[in-house]
């Protein structure tokens, strides 16, 4: 058979990722604080967008669910000398876009209508409403730049070692062994790195060491806990042969096995209950009075609030939602001028991307709102009574109520956060797994369960602990029905000891 080039046209299907629609799906499973960044880098890059920074009323948002007016088109910018895509319009005027999506689950409800004033929604200031960096310009007045940093613990003790060590060599092994010591305050290489890296003399390295263990605070540059406690008992004066018995079995000590610490240490038990409770008055992780790294708070994606009539109420957090304009005058005005060729492709990419970012970010905010109000109709329950009447609940149910795919449902719910009267929770919080019930009724959410399990803990009496097979018994009269194994692992996940545990430090000396 004899072998010959031709062409042949087929026809198929296949799905390709746009850069596009990559965009819209990175941009889905972004948390708040990514999502903020991600717009300043492109702030930054592309030149027709631009930060709201306008506190008139036409910079609001849209007005009320009862209407689509003000509401953008999908087909792109507005027309004008300026058009605004708004990001993160009222949680009202996104439900009307949802097919009544908010109607059909409270149809009693009426819809909330706000008057346009100094105040933009959800009592925000127009400085706080209008987006990513706030309102005000360069020259704002920032109280919060004057604020003095906190000192942190390298340089606590580099301020210590200056005046402790006069030697240089001294110093520079002293530095080294600082910067090895981490936020908590223990050093984090063994000494015998230490001296191979510098060539000095392990004798040498030992002396300074010694010195740091003397710095503020106490137990500063330990290498473990057990002499970290030492270091805190010797500048207390405490570190007597009996307590340094009692440091060197931290792990009996940890156990609640006192019988044993009491034949090591050779003590009564109102001895021992003196010791113990110094050891409990002394600080396992001294570094971290100082310094370190910022938590930030989490700013949850929705909110929930109980609504005048009865039923639940799910809006948007503007504060988390950056807002953007395309700025289609200068737009205008760059295009009426000679522009060589490259410089028209960049400008027409520019226009592209300005738009498909501000139609992602608000179909981002769209789908957001949309699987909210399902999670919340799915779960009042619990905003209503607690956890203890968490639904069994998976991403499929989500999906095919709201007619989406479960992978979008997991993107969404990723790194998403739900504010309500009971707390923040993130959304994947609602979903868990199922326990069935022992007499054939409603499935129990494993979350619930494991709530069940920690008040029963809770409240056992110190002369009757409860072990995990009472607690089976006890969960299948209420009509659960698990395994003892499954009572285990949810009891060690979250952190509560065995019974035998809990029975000696129930019975432990005062």
């Amino acid at each position: 058979m004899a072998l010959a080039a031709r062409l042949e046209m087929r026809q198929g299907q296949a799905l390709i990722m746009t850069p596009q629609l990559m965009q819209a799906i990175k941009l889905l499973q972004m948390s708040n604080v990514d999502v903020v960044a991600y717009v300043e880098a492109e702030l930054e890059r592309n030149p027709l967008l631009e930060r709201e920074e306008g506190t008139g009323d036409n910079d609001g948002p849209l007005e009320s669910a009862g209407t689509n007016e003000g509401a953008g088109s999908d087909d792109g910018p507005r027309e004008g000398d300026w058009s605004e895509i708004d990001p993160t319009p009222s949680s009202e005027a996104i439900a009307a876009r949802l097919d009544t999506d908010q109607a059909n689950l409270y149809p009693e409800a009426e819809p909330a209508t706000r008057e346009r004033s100094g105040e933009t929604p959800d009592g925000l200031s127009a400085s706080a409403w209008s987006g990513v960096g706030g309102s005000g310009g360069d020259s704002d007045y920032n109280l919060e730049s004057f604020v003095a940093r906190e000192r942190t613990l390298g340089e606590h003790l580099a301020e210590q070692l200056a005046v402790a060590l006069k030697d240089p060599a001294d110093k520079l092994i002293g530095q080294y062994l600082i910067d090895l010591i981490d936020e908590a305050g223990y050093l984090t290489a063994s000494l015998e790195d230490v001296a191979d890296r510098l060539g000095a003399a392990m004798a040498d390295i030992e002396r300074v060491l010694s010195h740091i263990h003397r710095f503020d605070p106490p137990g500063i540059g330990a290498r473990h806990l057990r002499e970290c406690l030492a270091i805190q008992l010797r500048e207390r004066d405490r570190l007597d042969p009996l307590m340094q018995k009692l440091v060197d079995n931290l792990d009996l000590l940890a156990r609640h096995d006192y019988a044993g610490l009491r034949k090591i240490c050779g003590v009564d038990d109102e001895d021992l209950a003196d010791m113990v409770g110094e050891i409990k008055r002394l600080t396992p992780k001294p570094g971290l009075a100082f310094g370190h790294t910022i938590i930030e708070p989490v700013v949850p994606d929705l909110t929930v609030r109980k609504g005048p009539d009865g039923g639940w109420i799910v809006e948007l957090n503007s504060e988390s939602l950056p807002r953007v304009l395309l700025n289609q005058s200068y737009y205008a005005h760059v295009t009426r001028s000679k522009l060589g060729d490259k410089d028209k492709v960049f400008l027409h990419d520019c226009l592209q991307n300005a738009n498909w970012l501000v139609k992602s970010l608000d179909q981002r905010a769209r789908t957001i709102l949309k699987v909210g109000i399902e999670l919340v109709r799915q779960q009042d329950s619990f905003l209503a009574h607690g956890v203890a009447h968490l639904r069994p609940l998976n991403l499929r149910t989500v999906a095919e109520a709201i007619g989406m795919h479960e992978s979008t449902v997991s993107r969404v719910t990723s790194n998403k956060y739900l504010g309500t009267p009971r707390g923040v929770f993130e959304l994947k919080y609602f979903f868990t797994s199922s326990i069935a019930s022992s007499e054939g009724g409603e499935a129990h959410s494993a979350e619930a369960v494991r709530h069940r399990i920690k008040q029963l803990i809770d409240a056992e009496p110190a002369n009757s602990v409860l072990s995990d097979d009472t607690i089976v018994d006890v969960l299948k009269e209420a009509g659960i029905d698990i395994a003892r194994r499954t009572v285990a692992k949810y009891r060690e996940s979250m952190r509560i000891p065995s019974s035998v545990q809990r029975r000696r430090s129930k019975q432990a000396p005062a």
